[in-house]
């Protein structure tokens, strides 16, 4: 397996908020495949370093950034999506972010204790379920969702937006 570690992404900031939404959507690409070559990867050699330290990425970015990322779009983007008559989409989103955290749920343990050094337990199934779900979902986020949630916010709308989601972060 070539080096787990993940690069910080495309350079852009919470000044402007939907192009962060878009750059997280990367890291969840990136993440995911990381999981999935994690999986195959412990299949043929066990819960070595290079194992224990793409277990402990999956588990950070699953852990502390997805979470963030699913409440910047419950609190800026569903909101949104509403109040523009598209409440079916949005109620998908909001399930789908429902059952992508209990996709995780079943993951967070295997992958903790192969960062434990315990390899057994990270099934492929479960791996791939949680793969194709974020990607049905990132598909109606980024070529639906965003566009219309953005439409009509002016300069200070979206600064507010990028102020709000930077400050969680910080705090």
């Amino acid at each position: 397996m070539s080096s787990p570690l993940l690069h910080a992404g495309p350079a852009v900031g919470f000044d402007t908020p939907f192009e962060m939404l878009d750059a997280c959507h990367e890291r969840v690409r990136r993440t995911l495949d990381l999981l999935q070559r994690l999986q195959a990867h412990v299949a043929q050699h066990g819960a070595d370093a290079q194992a224990r330290s793409a277990a402990a990425d999956v588990l950070r970015y699953f852990d502390i950034a997805a979470p963030l990322h699913h409440q910047d779009e419950e609190l800026h983007v569903l909101p949104r999506l509403r109040a523009q008559g598209l409440g079916e989409l949005a109620d998908q989103l909001q399930a789908d972010h429902d059952a992508l955290h209990r996709r995780w749920q079943v993951l967070r343990e295997p992958l903790r204790a192969l960062q434990a050094g315990q390899p057994e337990g990270l099934a492929q199934a479960d791996c791939q379920g949680l793969a194709q779900h974020y990607a049905r979902h990132m598909v109606l986020e980024d070529g639906t969702a965003f566009a219309a949630a953005r439409q009509g916010l002016d300069a200070p709308a979206l600064a507010a937006m990028g102020a709000e989601m930077a400050a969680r972060r910080r705090g």
